[in-house]
């Protein structure tokens, strides 16, 4: 099996199943010579290129007749295709659907909205561990299983009369990943990174307009040194990083919860300075330890 170049998506998709291609190239007339002296000992399969080979056809007829006909191969032309990227999604919603229907898994037939907050937070957790640990295996596992808790849920809402599904779901994203995103699907301009996050920050605050409070619409719910550092970032947005400091070295006089409170959010502040993430820090801290030999040393 060959082709001109193994980056195409086609040669790309053959190749992702095991099968073995080699490079070819030249102009149209020298690539029919060689496709065709190929030929005369083996069959011969051309994967053809995205741009139709164009003369590639004229060239390996006329070098066919060139050769005359007890010599000339038969050449036979397919048509071949291969999914695109994301087709596979179909594929997961297929099997939720098999699990969720009549004579599919009890276990899973049963589960709610609410029953499944759980495996959700469990499974984000494992994806920020696989990612942190660079083992592409796992993160492709521990990501697999986060995409299995959208699914679920779009499949569970799907069976309400009212509900949504998983296109309403994309389709949501879609829109607002093109609404953020002026600098690439519009005629904003950003020069850098910093740029994209404040007209990102500006086109959240013109979606939310009636949000009393800098703190609104964080989730109680985050990891605390997480849900610290974003309290600190708004309170910073919003030209109040003199009011929180205030607070905490309020709080530094205290004794008891008040001090242990404080000096942690003195931390992350802190960290923030440096551009250190604290939550990532202290996982760090925590899984070495967790690898660490820690017996006991002698005398």
């Amino acid at each position: 099996m060959l082709c001109r170049a193994l980056a195409d998506a086609q040669p790309r998709a053959i190749a992702a199943t095991g099968t073995e291609l080699t490079v070819a190239s030249g102009d149209p007339r020298t690539l029919a010579r060689d496709l065709l002296d190929r030929a005369s000992e083996a069959t011969v399969v051309w994967v053809g290129s995205p741009d139709g080979d164009p003369g590639l056809t004229d060239a390996l007829a006329a070098e066919a007749t060139r050769r005359g006909g007890s010599v000339a191969p038969e050449v036979e032309v397919l048509v071949g295709s291969w999914d695109q990227p994301g087709s596979r999604l179909l594929d997961v919603v297929a099997v939720m659907d098999r699990l969720r229907s009549p004579g599919g898994c009890p276990w899973d037939a049963e589960q709610t909205h609410q029953s499944l907050v759980p495996y959700l937070i469990e499974e984000a957790h494992e994806a920020v561990e696989a990612l942190e640990s660079g083992d592409d295996e796992h993160i492709i596992e521990e990501l697999g299983d986060v995409l299995l808790q959208v699914a679920f849920h779009a499949r569970v809402a799907a069976e309400r009369p009212d509900g949504f599904d998983i296109d309403d779901i994309s389709a949501t994203l879609v829109e607002k990943l093109v609404h953020r995103h002026p600098h690439v699907f519009g005629d904003t301009e950003a020069a850098d990174a910093a740029a994209v996050e404040a007209n990102w920050e500006q086109l959240k605050a013109l979606e939310k307009p009636h949000r009393e409070h800098p703190l609104d619409g964080i989730p109680a719910g985050m990891p605390p040194l997480a849900r610290a550092a974003k309290v600190a970032s708004r309170l910073e947005r919003a030209g109040m990083n003199d009011r929180l400091r205030a607070e905490i070295n309020r709080r530094l006089t205290e004794s008891g919860e008040g001090l242990v409170a404080a000096r942690l959010m003195d931390v992350v502040l802190g960290a923030r300075a440096e551009g250190v993430d604290a939550s990532a820090a202290l996982r760090t801290l925590l899984r070495e330890l967790a690898e660490a030999d820690l017996g006991a040393e002698g005398p």
